[in-house]
């Protein structure tokens, strides 16, 4: 049986737990070989070790603030497989913290993270890329809603989105399809966050927003990604799926 993704060569950000882990997996089960990257090497050996293939996966430990990183792991996969067929965007990072109370430094590590980054792989990966390529980038809820105490979260997630766009409109006459998904509230650790007792108001606050009443998987939004970068998808590019329980539908 021929699999979505038999013989196509992947980066996956934020490899190392949650939706990036899921979507490595997933990946794997359908025919590719993924470069897994992130900054939690124990994560990486993992995930890897989950996937049980040595041939299929290659983990390239980045700290994606890092344009140098960025693009050794770009040339990693490339020395490796010999070209990039797919990059999904998915490291990031997320924050409830007041705008009064917001620094300097936080900013540039979240739209560092979220945005930047997501910017620079593109640049590095995409001469490498052949035409039927796929990027798909991780945007969020926040990239077109506002949530409580996401002030500076939400707008690198918003840059994402159109970002997305963007990208999709320069490289279409290459077909090279450039789409995103919006996850909601999704159950990995960046949603519980580092105290997720002080963090029970705006969960349950999240929760009662999800129209389908419960927080989504990681592999419900690896699912998603996964279709947008198969040949399935092959007429969608620009485009945003929302992957968040009926929250933007209301």
């Amino acid at each position: 049986m021929v699999q979505r993704l038999d013989d196509k060569i992947a980066i996956i950000t934020g490899a190392g737990s949650g939706i990036g882990a899921a979507t490595a997996i997933r990946f794997v089960e359908e025919g590719a070989s993924v470069l897994l990257a992130d900054i939690n090497e124990p994560g990486l050996v993992e995930v890897a070790h989950q996937i049980a293939d040595e041939q299929k996966v290659k983990i390239q430990v980045a700290d994606v603030l890092d344009e140098s990183a960025i693009a050794a792991c770009v040339q990693a996969a490339v020395d490796t497989w010999g070209r990039v067929d797919i990059l999904v965007n998915n490291a990031g990072l997320g924050n409830n913290v007041p705008l009064a109370d917001a620094t300097k430094e936080l900013m540039d590590r979240i739209w560092g993270v979220n945005l930047r980054a997501p910017i620079f792989f593109c640049k590095h990966a995409i001469p490498h890329m052949r035409p039927g390529s796929a990027i798909v980038n991780v945007a969020s809820i926040s990239s077109t809603c506002g949530i409580p105490g996401q002030a500076v979260y939400a707008p690198s997630k918003g840059g994402v989105l159109q970002l997305t766009r963007q990208l999709a409109i320069e490289y279409a006459k290459q077909n090279i399809r450039v789409n995103a998904v919006a996850p909601g509230s999704i159950e990995t650790p960046m949603l519980w966050g580092d105290d997720p007792e002080a963090s029970k108001p705006l969960l349950d606050w999240l929760l009662d927003k999800h129209p389908i009443g419960r927080f989504g998987k990681p592999v419900e939004v690896a699912n998603a990604i996964l279709f947008l970068a198969s040949d399935e998808a092959s007429f969608i590019t620009g485009a945003n799926l929302p992957v968040d329980g009926g929250y933007t539908a209301q």
